[in-house]
């Protein structure tokens, strides 16, 4: 819309150099020609009676301008992916490039933008192909020189048929939102039509140095949300916790948890990196590091057991006294509070874990308790005790 002036002025030039021409046929006039020609078995179209109106006849009547497309020829599209491409000229439309209420339509806009902004590459989708030769004539005609073009096969769904965007996530934005990190998204998407070998992980300086549009595939490629998932968690796995941390705060201020970067919080990232595959995941399994979670009843009836509370006060009684609170000085005390029951570790330990996290799964028994550090794992120890008591 801030264009406007452009468009109509680029327009008003070809008109006035009889590469375009006012078109008064009405809405209701050209459905019913097309309507005749499907009747007619003809492929509709519009039959270019406007082209010949003498000089005025359109004065003062509604009018679109219609460009003056050649009728005989072929428009050649050189495709970057396809070779070349040919186009019988007599089977192109005189395209409309300004309405009735002066807007431009998308192939005049396209080639003007393009051609101002310096465009030198137009690599898109290959339901486009059909609107290149449309749009060569139209450079050829306005004076501006050619763009390389590409038309790329379109990805489709995991049911197939391209994206749609009624039934799937087709924005970044979106995949952005749900805890998918940059770096995933551009090494999926590119491995989608383009191959180097068995290669499946390439960082963006290696996909600058190999990449060509010689090794892009001719066939639709498929979306496949859980191929998605499994090179997020790599992404994941492999990443800076402080940058982790930094990217996990909005997902956890989702949850209502008011968080801020910080190194207690990028080792907390570290606990969940081997086992996230989104940081909307790893925001939801954390959760428990930032609030304590009672356990469902079930976990609690099999793992809070009578036996259990008078444990719990010993183990928070001798991790309240230990000179540093590391994993490696947690251990031996949960190693005799286990001797001391006559039980292997597990059958403590995991009660410890459902009174910390509310649940039977998480990461390192001891990695958690480092990062609730020592006054929070004392505190929801003795809260499981007094749980259990009746407390």
């Amino acid at each position: 819309m801030e264009r406007m002036v452009l468009y109509r002025k680029e327009a008003e030039r070809l008109l006035a150099e009889g590469r375009a021409y006012r078109c008064v046929c009405t809405p209701e006039e050209l459905d019913a020609r097309r309507e005749a020609a499907r009747a007619r078995g003809e492929k509709p179209h519009y039959d270019r009676r406007c082209r010949d109106l003498p000089p005025g006849e359109a004065e003062g009547k509604p009018s679109v301008v219609r460009f003056l497309a050649p009728l005989s020829g072929r428009t050649v599209v050189r495709d970057l992916l396809r070779g070349t491409v040919a186009y019988e000229n007599e089977q192109l439309d005189d395209l409309v490039l300004l309405r009735t209420d002066g807007s431009p339509t998308y192939n005049f806009v396209v080639v003007v933008d393009d051609a101002t902004m310096g465009i030198t590459h137009v690599l898109r989708g290959d339901d486009h192909l059909n609107n290149t030769p449309r749009q060569i004539l139209l450079y050829e005609a306005l004076g501006y020189p050619l763009p390389r073009f590409g038309h790329f096969p379109l990805i489709h769904g995991m049911e197939g048929g391209k994206l749609s965007k009624r039934q799937d996530d087709v924005s970044v934005t979106a995949y952005r939102d749900r805890g998918f990190l940059p770096e995933s998204m551009i090494n999926y998407l590119v491995r989608l039509g383009w191959g180097h070998g068995d290669q499946e992980i390439f960082s963006v300086e290696e996909l600058q140095k190999i990449f060509s549009l010689e090794s892009v595939g001719k066939s639709p490629s498929r979306f496949d949300p859980e191929k998605l998932l499994h090179v997020n968690a790599h992404y994941i796995k492999t990443g800076e916790p402080d940058r982790l941390a930094v990217l996990l705060v909005p997902f956890l201020r989702r949850r209502g948890i008011e968080a801020e970067p910080s190194a207690w919080l990028a080792k907390a990232v570290r606990t969940f990196q081997e086992r996230s595959r989104t940081l909307e995941e790893m925001a939801e399994a954390s959760e428990y590091y930032f609030r304590r979670k009672d356990p469902d009843p079930k976990t609690a009836e099999k793992f809070l057991t009578p036996e259990m509370a008078p444990l719990f006060e010993e183990i928070a009684r001798e991790l309240a006294d230990l000179p540093d609170f590391t994993p490696v000085a947690m251990e031996p005390v949960l190693l005799r509070a286990a001797e001391n029951k006559g039980v292997k570790l597990g059958k403590v330990a995991q009660p410890v874990r459902v009174a910390l996290t509310g649940g039977t799964v998480s990461p390192g028994l001891f990695e958690v308790m480092d990062v609730l550090g020592r006054d929070e794992v004392i505190r929801r120890l003795l809260h499981a005790s007094g749980t259990i008591r009746g407390g």
